[in-house]
């Protein structure tokens, strides 16, 4: 399993935008914010306050959205960094849900990528700003 993590600008410009508390998908190596929950612990852990989430991009993606959309419904703010798939069920069902999308205008650079750059574009999906129909913007990485 190739494990891709976020590079650090980009998630340091998030950090200064929300204050995270905790990273909700980590593990000691490409941890964003301590404390953490790994893999196995982020999908039956309660997730409170700011949370960073990278999730897994394969099938299990799905289980992993539909947490942050229900951990919103209980007051938490997460912010996740997720491909652009719109045609996934997982998009119609919990980031058309969301309170923001921002398109990131370039392929972002992910540590430990054996390819460079992934072929797809990718997301950061908020939820919890409580607002009524997602926010759709344009976002620029540093």
């Amino acid at each position: 399993m190739s494990v891709w993590s976020t590079p650090q600008s980009l998630f340091d410009k998030l950090n200064a935008e929300f204050g995270f508390s905790i990273d909700v998908c980590a593990d000691h190596d490409n941890k964003k914010v301590v404390p953490y929950l790994t893999r196995e612990q982020g999908l039956s852990a309660p997730w409170r306050g700011k949370c960073w989430l990278n999730p897994p991009y394969g099938r299990e993606i799905s289980a992993w959205m539909k947490k942050a959309f229900e951990e919103s419904l209980s007051g938490a703010t997460v912010v996740a960094l997720v491909p652009s798939r719109t045609n996934a069920p997982w998009w119609h069902d919990y980031v058309m849900r969301s309170d923001e999308i921002r398109f990131i205008r370039k392929k972002v650079p992910f540590v430990g990528s054996k390819r460079g750059v992934p072929f797809f574009g990718s997301v950061i999906v908020i939820f919890g700003a409580k607002r009524q129909k997602p926010i759709v913007s344009s976002w620029e990485q540093p």
